[in-house]
């Protein structure tokens, strides 16, 4: 029983330690975002700083499957966010959703 709870507690660390950064992932933002999302990327986007979470990851989201074209950033925002998995997202909107 104690092998079972030591490598349930493991398989627990490990699985966090896998969890994905938003800090990270917003690093390839960054560039026309700003380093705190204040900037309008290519001076066409909004500022997003500050937006609530579940409207950054609907943007992502319509972005990554070729759905949303705001300001003319559809194909630049998809492949950026063609990459990132849903929990990327997750993440990278939680980090933005904070940045003020």
């Amino acid at each position: 029983m104690k092998k079972i709870a030591i490598l349930g507690l493991v398989a627990a660390g490990a699985i966090s330690l896998m969890a994905a950064d938003g800090a990270a992932l917003f690093k390839k933002c960054a560039g026309c975002h700003g380093a705190k999302a204040q900037k309008k990327a290519l001076g066409k986007s909004e500022v997003i700083a500050g937006w609530d979470k579940a409207k950054i990851v609907e943007a992502l989201k319509g972005y990554k499957a070729g759905k949303r074209n705001v300001h003319g950033m559809g194909a630049v925002m998809k492949g950026q966010a063609a990459t990132l998995s849903d929990a990327d997202i997750e993440a990278v909107a939680d980090y933005i959703s904070k940045l003020k």
